[in-house]
Order: C-alpha cells, then structure tokens, then sequence
C-alpha cells in the first residue's frame, strides 16, 4: 500500500505542570518519527488509566528518554514502518489496523511505539474497544498469568472488580476456567462485577473481605488476589490466602507503606508476594507478553469473548474530564479518548 501523504503537526495532550485535570491542555507539535523497531499510528482512539492519572498529579514519571505525552494504549491505523519494525508477535503494513501498549504518549493524533507491542486488532473490534485492551490486558495477563501462575480450577480474590484492570481480570479469569470473587463499591457495582464474571460481590463500603472470602472458600482461602490496594489490603490479603496462594501487588490506592505484618503467616502458608509495573519494563518484557496475549486471548477477542466494556468515550480535547470521571471512580470499565 503506498505511504500516505502525513501532515507536518499534530495536537497532543501535554501536562502543562503537574496538578488537577485541567493542567491537561492542547498543543501543537511536529510529528513524530519511527525509530528502528517503531510503528508510526495514526491515533483513533486511546485509553485513559490511572498510571495517566498519578503521571499527571507528578507522582509517575516517565523514564528518562521517553515522552512526557500522557496515554499508555492505542488503537489506529498503521502509517509510517520504521526499520527493523517486523520482528513483532505479527509483521505489519501500511494501512494496518492495530492496537498496542505505547511508552507514553497515546493522547495524540499521530503516536510511535515499538512493533513489539502492536497486535493487529480483531476484525470485530472497532478502535474504541481495541483502544481499551492493551494497558490493562498486559497488566493482567504478565500479572496474573505468567507471575502468578494461575490455573484453570484455581481460585481468585480481584479488588476493584469494575475497574479497568478489575473488568479484565474477571473475563480473562473465566475465559482460563478459574473462579473468580471480587469486592466492589455497592450493589450497582456489585452486579455489574458478577455479569463481568464474578461468583460473588463483596461490598467493601459495608462489609469486611476477609470473612465473606472464607465462607466462599469454605474455610480454605483463595489462591491468588490481584490487589490495586496495596498497604491498607496488606493483612487482610494474608489472611484470606490458602496455602501456597499469591499475592499479586499492582497498585497502592490504599498506600504503599506497610509498617509491619506477621512474617510467620508468610512462612506458614507458604505464600508468595509479587510486585510490578508495566512501565519498569523493557521493551522485550513487553514484547513476551504481547506474543502471549496473541496465543491466547486474541482467539477469545475474534469470538466475541472478553471485549472490554467500555464506561464512557470523550474527545480528545476532553481528556481534563475523562480524567475527573477516572478519579471519581464512578466507572465501570473503561474510559477511552476519540481521537
């Protein structure tokens, strides 16, 4: 197909300081170039994550080297191929259509990112919900399925189960055969985590989890928690983990410093205790889990099975309020920019 004829500038969503989503702000810029190994995109649509969110409250930098442009994920159409670009999960063309992680700087019209972390998306899949697959697909599946080692007939714990992350795990939990629980914030969210694929809802405003865990399980705990809490979680986690279980860290809503816990409990169930992000890794990381995620989700995509749901779509020049609806955590799923 032959090149299409690009524009000089783009606008892009630049953090003008670091605070409040209004810091959020248009500008004009040149074009980006691919690099070795990079794709040109032309940006249909991004998702919003609440890395974007801790990036813009200056509490997440980038990497030294990397865009400051906020947006992890994109979906769009293939531009520009930059040298050495098709040795990814699937080579790529002109005029592709493909989903992919970014290194920054998804809220723009134009974006590079390694071909190593494109996925050309399901022929079913429009850009809004392709946009709202890689940031979080990624983080569950490296998280919980290659970390953590989850199996078909073992057990999960998700906080948060209508986030972003929570909304996937669920899907992808049943689509591998685990039974999967969640806690949610009231019985809206609580019903909406259950069609999602969560066994049961534990309302977290009103009920401890541990408790209602052990009553699931009947007594035994749960073999894995995917946990976006963190510190104020900690004990409870242990707790309400069986013998061998993971404990699966990837977020710290509820703090990030744990003064103390019992290290006998660790010892005595025999527990592990992950930790990671997705921006400490490096580009063959990302590149390994891509491969995996065409292996075994990307079937699932293309027969209309864990498609994310998508909560609201804001224009690109509306990401001040995509963000104020990502803090106010009245969402359910994703939150995706039309660019």
């Amino acid at each position: 197909m032959t090149t299409p004829h690009l524009p000089e500038s783009m606008t892009h969503i630049a953090i003008t300081q670091p605070g409040d989503p209004e810091v959020l702000q248009a500008q004009r810029v040149p074009l980006p170039e691919p690099g070795p190994g990079q794709l040109l995109v032309r940006v249909e649509a991004a998702g919003v994550n609440r890395p974007d969110v801790l990036q813009r409250r200056g509490l997440y930098p980038m990497p030294p080297g990397v865009t400051a442009i906020p947006g992890l994920e994109i979906a769009g159409i293939v531009v520009a191929i930059g040298p050495d670009a098709n040795g990814a999960a699937t080579a790529f063309d002109i005029g592709d259509r493909i989903c992919g992680l970014t290194d920054g700087g998804g809220y723009a019209e134009y974006v590079v990112l390694p071909a190593s972390q494109a996925l050309k998306r399901p022929a079913n899949l429009d850009a809004i919900h392709a946009a709202a697959i890689p940031e979080t697909y990624f983080t569950v599946w490296a998280n919980l399925f290659m970390m953590g080692k989850a199996q078909a007939g073992e057990t999960l714990l998700v906080h948060g189960g209508t986030s972003g992350i929570g909304s996937t795990a669920l899907m992808l939990a049943k689509e591998m055969g685990l039974r999967a629980i969640s806690t949610d914030g009231g019985p809206e969210k609580g019903e909406a985590a259950v069609k999602l694929g969560a066994e049961l809802s534990i309302d977290y405003r009103t009920q401890a989890f541990g408790p209602e865990v052990m009553r699931w399980s009947g007594g035994r705990g749960v073999d894995l928690i995917l946990d976006i809490m963190g510190a104020g979680y900690f004990e409870q986690n242990l707790a309400a983990l069986a013998k061998d279980g993971r404990l699966l860290l990837i977020g710290f809503m509820a703090g990030n410093m744990v003064e103390k816990f019992d290290l006998l409990t660790v010892m005595l169930k025999r527990l592990t205790i992950t930790g990671s992000t997705m921006r400490g890794r490096n580009t063959a990381e990302k590149a390994a889990i891509a491969r995996e995620l065409h292996e075994w989700v990307w079937p699932a995509l293309a027969a209309g099975r864990c498609v994310p749901h998508v909560h609201e779509v804001f224009a690109l020049d509306q990401a001040a309020q995509a963000h104020r609806l990502m803090e106010s955590r009245q969402h359910v799923g994703k939150i995706v920019l039309k660019v």
